[in-house]
Parts: structure tokens; C-alpha cells; sequence
């Protein structure tokens, strides 16, 4: 008689479980339905990607104004009067050129005489640094 009770209870608690799995099904089904809603729109977000290039950006007018660098700059860029992002870009290439960018920490310039001028007489400079630096040069 012991026996019987143990198993009608094991059952008892099966079916309980049998319906909880039967609840999961349809919530499945639901989530399997809202898939196609979320594609439909995906379709619509690269119609509005198109309409945003169309716009061009204007490059700011202080960048390109061409400017006279000092003479301790001149000896590494030029004495041509140039805009800022030209200059960068030639102290740039003077640093990857003479190899002047540490090994180690790649965000540091080992500067040799020509740049230590231009860098106030420091022997290292970190390239966001350099830039406030080198626009001292510029007139």
C-alpha cells in the first residue's frame, strides 16, 4: 500500500511538469513569430542609411588656412607655408622615416635634435602632446 501512495504521488508531480513543457511550446512559437516583424524592419533601416550620404561634411576652414611655420619647424617640414594637417602629416613621415616612434610604447616620439626644438628641449613627447607643441610653431 506504501508502494501505491509513492507512485501515485511520482506521477502526480510528472504531470505538472508535462504541463509546464506544454506552456513552453506555445511561447516558442510566439517568439518564432515576431522574428518576421523584426526582419521587415531591418528592410526599412538601410533605406534611411541611403538619404545620410547625401550630405556631404564641410572640412573646416581653420584646418586648411595655410600657415607660416616657425624656423626650428621649417627645418622639418619645409618653409612653404602649409595648413595644419599637412604639417602633422610631415612631422609624420619625418618620425616613421628617421624611426623616432619608441618601440616599446608605441605613443611616444624619441626626438632628435631637429624635433627636440620644436618639442621645447624634451627628449620624449607623446603624439596628443606633439600636436599642442608643434601648433606653437605655426603662425
Amino acid at each position: 500500500m506504501a508502494t501505491a501512495k509513492k507512485a501515485a504521488r511520482k506521477t502526480a508531480a510528472k504531470k505538472p511538469a508535462a504541463k509546464k513543457s506544454a506552456a513552453k511550446k506555445p511561447a516558442a512559437k510566439k517568439g518564432a513569430a515576431k522574428k518576421p516583424a523584426a526582419k521587415k524592419s531591418a528592410a526599412k533601416k538601410p533605406a534611411a542609411k541611403k538619404a545620410a550620404p547625401a550630405a556631404k561634411r564641410k572640412p573646416n576652414a581653420a584646418f586648411m588656412k595655410a600657415m607660416q611655420p616657425s624656423s626650428a619647424l621649417a627645418a622639418v617640414v619645409g618653409m612653404q607655408p602649409m595648413p595644419r594637417t599637412e604639417v602633422t602629416k610631415k612631422i609624420w613621415d619625418y618620425i616613421k622615416k628617421n624611426k623616432l616612434q619608441d618601440g616599446v610604447n608605441k605613443r611616444l616620439i624619441n626626438a632628435d635634435d631637429k624635433l627636440r626644438a620644436v618639442f621645447g628641449g624634451k627628449n620624449k613627447v607623446s603624439m596628443f602632446e606633439m600636436t599642442k607643441l608643434v601648433s606653437s610653431h605655426l603662425k
